[in-house]
C-alpha cells in the first residue's frame, strides 16, 4: 500500500514528499526530542526542547541531564529509570516533574526508548511534551469523537470528492444504512430515495464557496422504513483545516418528521375547519333540492375528492322513509348532483343526475344508506371496482380515470337517512383516512339537514301549487261581447306560492264578472284564503249586486277569516250599455287600452284592501268600445325591490304600446319582458277585449 492509501481522498497529503503546512497536531502539541549517551550527557537538543525546558542548545550539549533538568529529590529515581532504558533497552512513559530554566518545576509527559548506531553504541531517545497540553488535546479529542458517537444528530464527513469518509450511528438510524455501506460512495449511491442531483450540486456550491447551507428541508422514505414518510432538516459546510486547506465537507441531519407530521396535521386540521366553514355558507343558500345537492358536491371537490355525487332516496321524495322491506334491501335511489375537480370520465361512471334507479344490494352505497355508517376503501382494488360502480361498463370507466380510493357516507337528517355522499379520488394521490370520514360525515350532516328542509319545503309548495291550481278557475267561458286570456305564475325559485287569482264569472243577461285579487302572504293558508275569497266572490256575484256593495260583503268575509288581507279589483262588463263598472280595493288600477290611443292606467279610487273592515267602497263607471282591452293584473307582474312601482308601472304601459296583438301574444310578452327569473312573487293577469257577437 502506498503512502497515499493510508488516507482517504481529499483528507490525507496530496503527495508523501510534500510539506505539511504548519498548524497540525505535532505543532500544537510542540513535541521535542533530546538524546542522552551513555553515560546520560546530553548529545542532540531540539528546537522545541528549548521551549519546552528553557535551555538553549548551547546550554543543553554536553551537560548532565539529571542534573540540568531533574530535582535532587528525584535524581535518583530517574537515574534508575535511564539504568533500565539503557541496560534492558525497555520502552518508558510516563509524566515526571522537570526542572525550568526560570526555576518553576513542570510536569511533563515522557516518552522514552534505547537506541543503537552503527557501532553499538548505545543512546536514550526522550521524546517530550507538556503534559497539560497533551491532557487538554486528549480531552478535546475524547470529547470531539463521543460528541460525534452519541450525538442525536446525524453527521456526515464527506470528501472534496463528496464521497461518504464517515458517519455517526445516528445518521446510520435516520439513513437506516450500516456505516460501511456509506463510506467510499456517493450520496446518489447511498441515498437514491433523494433528489441526487439537486443534492450534489447544493454540496458542490457549499464546497465551492465555503458557504454553508443551514436547515434545509427534505422529505423521502428510507430502506429500513420505506412505508413511512419522514422529513429531515439538513445542514451542509466546508472543513478546512488550520492552513486553510480544503479537506472536505459535513453535514448534520435532524430528523423532524414528528414535528413535520405535527405541522400537516395542524394544516390539516385548519383545512377542515375552513371546508366546513365554507360549506356552512354555501350550501342550502336556496330551498331548491337539486340547487343543495349541487352545493354539497360543489364543496367536496376538489379540496376533499376528485369526484363527488349525491344521492337520495327516492321514497323521502313523497315522504315515504324506506320502511318496506324492499326499500330496504334494494332501495331506489335519485342523483341529484356530481362534481368533479377536473376533467375525467369518472363522471360518466356516477348515475345520470335526475334519473331513478335500484341500487343493487352488495353495491358500497347501498351497504352505507341500510347501516347509516360510513364505508370507506382506502385502496381500492380491481375486484372492488364492481360494488363501487352500477355496471361493468362504469367500473371500467373508473378503472381508466386511476379511481383508488372510495368513501360513502350516509345522509342523515332528524334521524333518518335520506341519501348517501359518493367520493372518489383518482388525481389525488393520497387515499382516503378516517379523518376525512368524519369530515365527509360532517359535512353530509350539515348538508342533510339543507336536503331535508328543501325536500320539505317542495313537497309542501307542489300541494300549495295544486291546490292554488285546483282552486283557479278552468279556461274561462265563452261570454258574449267578450273575449279573455288569462295567465297564472307561480313564484320563480323557491320562493313559496302566494295567494293571487283571478276569476271570470257568468252573470244574469250577458254581462260578465271579472275578478283579479292578491292575498298577502304566501303558501297553503295563502292559498287556501284565495280559495275562500273567490268562492264567496262567485256566491256574491250571483247575486247582481253592484260591484262597490260586493267589495263591502267580501270585506266582511276576509275579515272573518282570521284577519286575513287580500287586495281585490271587480269589474262588471255590460256589452249592451258599453260599459264597465269598476270597484277596487286596495289593488293596482287596470290598463285600460283604446284603438288609436296609448294605453292609460284608470283613475280609480284606491280604496282599502279587503279584510280591514269599516271601509266604504266607490263603484266607477267606464264606457268601452268594441276592440277596447282591459289590463286586470297583480303587484307580482310590476313590483321589484330596486325600482320605484312608477317606474314599473310606465314600463307596463310600455310594453302595451305596441301594435295590436291577439291577447294571448300579450300575456306572455307581458311575462316574458316585466317578470325577472328570480322573481318571489307570483302573477295573476287577466285580459279582457270587448268585442261585437255576430
Amino acid at each position: 500500500m502506498s503512502a497515499t492509501d493510508a488516507f482517504p481522498a481529499g483528507l490525507g497529503p496530496e503527495s508523501t514528499d510534500a510539506a505539511a503546512p504548519p498548524g497540525g497536531l505535532l505543532d500544537v502539541l510542540s513535541v521535542a526530542a533530546v538524546v542522552l549517551d551513555a553515560s546520560g550527557r546530553i548529545t542532540l537538543w531540539s528546537p522545541q526542547a528549548e521551549d519546552l525546558f528553557g535551555y538553549s542548545a548551547e546550554e543543553a550539549l554536553g551537560r548532565y541531564a539529571a542534573r540540568l533538568l531533574v530535582d535532587e529529590r528525584n535524581r535518583d529515581q530517574i537515574l534508575k529509570l535511564f539504568a533500565e532504558v539503557m541496560e534492558a533497552g525497555t520502552y518508558w512513559a510516563g509524566v515526571f516533574p522537570v526542572r525550568h530554566k526560570d526555576g518553576s518545576t513542570r510536569l511533563v509527559e515522557f516518552r522514552n526508548m534505547r537506541l543503537q548506531d552503527a557501532h553499538h553504541g548505545f543512546y536514550a531517545l526522550g521524546i517530550a511534551t507538556d503534559q497539560a497540553t497533551l491532557r487538554r488535546l486528549e480531552t478535546e479529542l475524547s470529547l470531539s469523537v463521543r460528541l460525534v458517537s452519541q450525538s442525536p444528530i446525524g453527521l456526515g464527513v464527506l470528501d472534496t470528492d463528496l464521497r461518504f469518509v464517515t458517519v455517526n450511528p445516528a445518521l446510520e438510524r435516520i439513513n437506516g444504512i450500516p456505516a460501511d455501506q456509506h463510506i467510499g460512495r456517493h450520496v446518489r449511491e447511498v441515498l437514491p430515495f433523494l433528489d441526487a442531483d439537486n443534492v450534489e450540486s447544493l454540496l458542490r456550491q457549499v464546497l465551492d464557496t465555503g458557504v454553508p447551507v443551514l436547515d434545509q428541508f427534505a422529505t423521502g422514505r428510507t430502506p429500513a422504513d420505506p412505508e413511512t414518510e419522514h422529513a429531515w432538516s439538513v445542514s451542509y459546510y466546508r472543513l478546512d483545516d488550520p492552513a486553510g486547506r480544503v479537506l472536505g465537507l459535513a453535514t448534520s441531519v435532524v430528523d423532524i418528521t414528528e414535528r413535520h407530521r405535527a405541522a400537516t396535521e395542524a394544516a390539516e386540521a385548519r383545512e377542515r375547519l375552513t371546508l366546513i366553514a365554507d360549506a356552512t355558507v354555501r350550501i342550502g343558500t336556496t330551498l331548491d333540492l337539486d340547487q343543495t345537492a349541487c352545493e354539497l358536491a360543489d364543496v367536496c371537490v376538489p379540496e376533499l375528492a376528485d369526484v363527488a355525487a349525491v344521492d337520495v332516496l327516492d321514497s323521502i321524495m313523497d315522504d315515504r322513509r324506506g320502511n318496506s322491506s324492499a326499500d330496504r334491501d334494494r332501495p331506489v335511489f335519485r342523483a341529484l348532483a356530481v362534481a368533479a375537480g377536473y376533467p375525467t370520465e369518472a363522471t360518466r361512471a356516477a348515475d345520470p343526475t335526475g334519473e331513478v334507479a335500484a341500487y343493487d344490494p352488495d353495491r358500497l352505497i347501498t351497504q352505507c344508506v341500510k347501516t347509516g355508517r360510513p364505508v370507506l376503501i382506502p385502496r381500492v382494488r380491481p375486484e372492488d371496482l364492481r360494488s363501487i360502480a352500477r355496471d361493468e361498463v362504469s367500473a371500467g370507466l373508473l378503472a381508466r380515470a386511476g379511481l383508488h380510493s372510495y368513501l360513502a357516507v350516509p345522509l342523515i337528517a332528524r334521524g333518518s337517512v335520506v341519501g348517501a355522499l359518493d367520493l372518489k379520488r383518482a388525481r389525488n394521490p393520497l387515499p382516503f383516512t378516517e379523518d376525512d370520514a368524519v369530515l365527509a360525515c360532517e359535512l353530509a350532516a350539515r348538508a342533510a339537514v339543507c336536503i331535508d328542509n328543501a325536500r320539505w319545503y317542495q313537497a309542501q309548495r307542489r300541494a300549495a301549487l295544486t291546490l292554488q291550481r285546483d282552486l283557479l278557475p278552468p279556461s274561462p267561458p265563452h261570454r258574449p261581447g267578450l273575449e279573455v286570456a288569462y295567465r297564472y305564475q307561480p313564484a320563480a325559485g323557491t320562493s313559496e306560492v302566494g295567494g293571487d287569482w283571478f276569476d271570470v264569472i257568468p252573470l244574469t243577461g250577458d254581462s260578465t264578472a271579472l275578478v283579479v285579487g292578491d292575498v298577502m302572504g304566501s303558501g297553503i293558508n295563502a292559498a287556501a284564503t284565495m280559495g275562500q275569497l273567490r268562492t264567496a266572490t262567485r256566491t256574491l256575484a250571483e247575486l247582481g249586486l253592484d260591484p262597490a256593495d260586493l267589495m263591502g260583503h267580501l270585506d266582511r268575509v276576509a275579515d272573518g277569516l282570521g284577519r286575513s288581507i287580500a287586495t281585490c279589483v271587480y269589474v262588471v262588463h255590460d256589452p249592451e250599455r258599453g260599459q264597465c263598472r269598476i270597484s277596487n280595493a286596495g289593488h293596482l288600477p287596470p290598463v285600460l287600452m283604446r284603438p288609436g290611443r296609448a294605453p292609460e292606467l284608470l283613475d280609480l279610487p284606491t280604496g282599502a284592501p279587503l279584510g280591514v273592515g269599516g271601509v266604504p267602497f266607490e263603484t266607477i263607471v267606464v264606457d268601452v268600445a268594441p276592440g277596447d282591452q282591459l289590463v286586470l293584473y297583480t303587484d307580482g307582474l310590476v313590483e321589484t325591490r330596486d325600482t320605484s312601482i312608477d317606474i314599473r308601472l310606465n314600463a307596463l304601459l310600455d310594453v302595451l304600446s305596441g301594435p295590436h296583438r291577439p291577447l294571448e301574444t300579450t300575456c306572455d310578452i307581458l311575462l316574458r319582458i316585466l317578470r325577472h327569473p328570480d322573481d318571489h312573487d307570483d302573477v295573476a293577469l287577466l285580459i279582457a277585449r270587448s268585442t261585437t257577437d255576430d
